[in-house]
């Protein structure tokens, strides 16, 4: 990528449900790495239908825009990056037991990269 940019997973922030605890996380990483974009995955159906996810996640997305409305919060499709998250740890050989503990971080990496990748091109 241009001028050395590479996605990379910075961390998994466990949160059990709590928004509040994303949220609170969020602002600190956001003030710490002086972000001013947010790509986030919408969970898509493979048909492209929308889920109850999709709706939690739209649910999400007006609260980070409402926290953080400084920062431009992207959608990206993220149809099959669990799959290519799990393709990647085969091919790896990651452990069976340590898959769960990056199966996400690995998926936001893909969601990362497609976001780059979609700025790249209309550049």
């Amino acid at each position: 990528m241009p001028f050395g940019i590479t996605a990379q997973g910075l961390e998994t922030i466990h949160h059990k449900g709590n928004d509040k605890i994303v949220l609170k996380r969020l602002g600190e990483v956001i003030k710490q790495y002086e972000i001013d974009t947010i790509a986030i995955g919408m969970p898509y159906m493979m048909d492209g239908g929308s889920s109850d996810r999709v709706e939690i996640t739209k649910g999400f997305i007006h609260k980070l825009r409402c926290k953080f409305n400084q920062v431009k919060v992207i959608e990206i499709d993220e149809r099959l990056t669990t799959v290519a998250a799990h393709k990647t740890m085969n091919f790896l050989e990651v452990n069976k037991h340590k898959k769960r503990d990056i199966v996400d971080t690995i998926s936001a990496v893909y969601i990362l990269e497609m976001y780059l990748n979609k700025q790249k091109n209309e550049a």
